[in-house]
């Protein structure tokens, strides 16, 4: 069966984002390095660079100008692991959106502890993002599993898609696809296994244009194999410019069941 999400909200402790996906955001590690093309216009990188301009702790260290910038240096944050035991509501939480846990310098230990704090916390549910599926392959039977974390990698085009070969052999309780932005098409996508796709173009000034048939035939794949599918952005010089539409409706499917978000202030968190 498919769900449905309602991505609004949050509570008075944990902090609202604006993906449409996920409800709040929560970041034990900052920074990060360029792998791939989908990395080539990174948002982190450049909001990254903002909040050292403005004295954000957690973004003054510098990354290689090759591969990084400004304040998107590699960083672990213990401290924040302490931060999902005191939000009062179950939330839906993306792990890491200004950084990789599974960066090659993320110690093993890090990633342990990020593992132990999901565990510790069934009331949510955590997704967790990578673009280094081969690490993510390698040092999946060294960690705990919890059945409250959903496992996704992203997959911008097809030079990418051997990622979903990394993902399914991994014992996540729920695996997904994030193909965002998506700059180029997915043939041969195959979906075994999988539990959810994410799509979406590309925003900001430099934006790379997404096709509408690239789109659909991953919404085609996806209805042929059964699998939720969520259409997050046309894109353009801002994420909303061009909206969601997709054939006249919003494809917002979920794997299962999302709990409704509890009232509350909010705001937007890096």
């Amino acid at each position: 069966m498919l769900w449905h999400a309602r991505a609004t909200g949050g509570n008075t402790v944990a902090r609202r984002t604006a993906i449409e996906w996920t409800e709040v955001t929560w970041n034990p590690t900052t920074g990060c390095d360029q792998v791939s093309t989908g990395c080539d216009n990174c948002y982190a990188l450049t909001l990254a660079k903002r909040l050292k301009a403005m004295g954000a702790e957690k973004y003054q260290v510098d990354g290689d100008p090759r591969t990084s910038g400004p304040g998107f240096g590699l960083t672990l944050h213990p401290s924040a692991l302490r931060q999902p035991y005191s939000w009062r509501t179950p939330q839906v939480v993306f792990v890491n959106s200004m950084s990789d846990l599974f960066h090659a310098r993320v110690p093993m230990s890090f990633v342990h502890d990020v593992f132990k704090v999901i565990a510790d916390t069934p009331q949510h549910t955590y997704q967790i993002l990578t673009k280094r599926s081969t690490r993510l392959r390698k040092i999946a039977d060294r960690l705990a599993w919890p059945s409250n974390l959903w496992m996704g990698v992203s997959i911008e085009n097809e030079a990418a898609l051997y990622r979903t070969d990394d993902l399914r052999s991994i014992p996540a309780a729920v695996k997904f696809l994030s193909c965002e932005p998506l700059v180029g098409p997915l043939p041969g996508l195959d979906l075994t296994g999988l539990d959810w796709v994410i799509a979406g173009g590309e925003s900001g000034p430099s934006h790379r244009a997404i096709k509408p048939e690239w789109v659909r035939d991953i919404r085609d794949i996806c209805i042929a194999s059964q699998v939720p599918f969520f259409f997050k952005q046309w894109g353009g010089r801002t994420p909303k410019a061009g909206g969601r539409l997709l054939d006249d409706r919003i494809w917002d499917e979920t794997p299962m069941p999302i709990h409704p978000p509890q009232s509350g202030p909010g705001a937007a968190t890096a």
